[in-house]
């Protein structure tokens, strides 16, 4: 019975939680919250793995780029481009979800104790990004602090090259660990889903939980409008490409990464497409395409953007321009060390929260709120950051005279 049940794809089980959530939740009314417990345990142990996992998948991300002499304008090249894609995905994030205003209708102020929050000067907020104690900064928590640390242990470990490689080592395997631990926590995430589902239902009704289509509907929009006006621009303005044969080339692995909610689980597919539909040499595929299901996240970034900002309006936080700007940075930077597995923007979103002073129990609550309705979007979003790293390929295979146009110009069977 056990067996079966870890046979059944992740997905599909969270999938019938959801279901039966709603169920239970219409039936047994308000009682349903005596269940709410289970979710919390869920939301303690997502928090409990990202301050580890952010620093060693981030410090394992930098060094996985290898030595900058060695990688030289190849290297240089596609990590700025996978920066530049990564911004702008969050930025139309962003423009979106102020635009929208999803959490604009929903109160969420009165579910946890009222806080009274002091406006932080912009020094003093700068001033975080620098702990004085690092220990500290992991104790507590301090998101900026621990990326900042976490870029500068990166960078130090490719400086030294050889030397590091002991530290280097242990930060890989720590990234392994802490991603194998993540996925055990997500075994967890049925159950939590269920819970959190029948206490809303059965609390608030389940209307309540038509309180996400507004958001499902700007992270659609979003992911939408990013690939087809960044990669389309790529394409078709600075490669002077068709961007209907890259999306043609590029089909069978946007469809796979869709079903897989995997970059990693797509990338032997990616370097096929890559390489048989797209033109681009074996050189360049190899080297990019691993790098980006690495660090770049341009659909799990724009979601993440969208879900703080949706907190924060459904909480009734008022951000101001540097808050967004801090939004857009931290993400960014934290996204190059998101692991690439199943609904890892789960926990890039305390992250982003976190950088623009949410509390813990305010970004339970939102985490929690959207977290039933995670799966599907998680499935758009992969498809997007998949999108992304042909599309950098193909602009670096053009730049480093390794693309054959031939190749990418021959219809594609379909």
């Amino acid at each position: 019975m056990l067996r079966t049940w870890f046979e059944i794809a992740l997905w599909k089980r969270i999938l019938v939680a959801l279901l039966l959530g709603i169920i239970v939740g219409a039936i047994w009314g308000e009682g349903a919250a005596s269940i709410k417990w289970i979710g919390d345990l869920f939301l303690r142990l997502i928090r409990m793995v990202i301050v580890p996992l952010v620093f060693v998948t981030l410090v394992s991300g930098i060094v996985s780029m290898g030595d900058p002499a060695k990688l030289g304008s190849l290297g240089v090249k596609t990590l700025a481009i996978y920066l530049l894609t990564t911004l702008v995905a969050i930025v139309i994030g962003l423009i979106l979800v102020v635009l929208i205003q999803p959490g604009a209708g929903i109160s969420l102020a009165d579910v946890i104790p009222e806080q009274v929050q002091d406006v932080v000067p912009i020094g003093e907020r700068l001033m975080d990004i620098f702990p004085e104690n690092i220990f500290a900064a992991f104790a507590e928590g301090n998101i900026l602090s621990i990326i900042f640390f976490s870029l500068l242990v990166g960078i130090g470990l490719l400086t030294i090259g050889e030397k590091g490689k002991p530290l280097a080592d242990l930060m890989a395997a720590g990234a392994e660990t802490m991603i194998k631990i993540t996925l055990w926590v997500m075994e967890v995430a049925p159950f939590g889903v269920f819970a959190l589902v029948a206490w809303r239902a059965g609390s608030q009704g389940v209307l309540a939980l038509l309180d996400v289509v507004n958001l499902a509907l700007a992270v659609t929009i979003g992911c939408v409008a990013h690939v087809l006006i960044m990669h389309g621009i790529l394409m078709k303005y600075v490669l002077k490409l068709s961007p209907i044969k890259f999306f043609s080339g590029a089909r069978d692995a946007m469809i796979l990464a869709f079903s897989t909610s995997s970059s990693s689980a797509t990338l032997p597919v990616s370097m096929s497409v890559a390489e048989e539909n797209l033109g681009i040499s074996p050189v360049v595929a190899s080297t990019v395409l691993p790098l980006g299901a690495t660090i770049n996240m341009d659909g799990t970034a724009l979601y993440v953007g969208i879900v703080t900002v949706f907190g924060a309006q459904a909480l009734g936080i008022e951000l101001s321009l540097v808050d967004y700007i801090i939004i857009a940075g931290a993400t960014t930077l934290a996204s190059i060390g998101t692991a690439a597995v199943p609904s890892a923007s789960l926990m890039l979103m305390p992250v982003s929260m976190g950088a623009i002073g949410m509390s813990g129990e305010e970004i339970a609550l939102i985490i929690g709120f959207i977290l039933p309705f995670d799966r599907p979007l998680d499935m758009l979003r992969t498809s997007v950051n998949v999108t992304g790293d042909l599309s950098v390929s193909t602009v670096v295979a053009n730049w480093e005279g390794e693309f054959d146009k031939e190749i990418f110009e021959r219809p594609v069977k379909f």
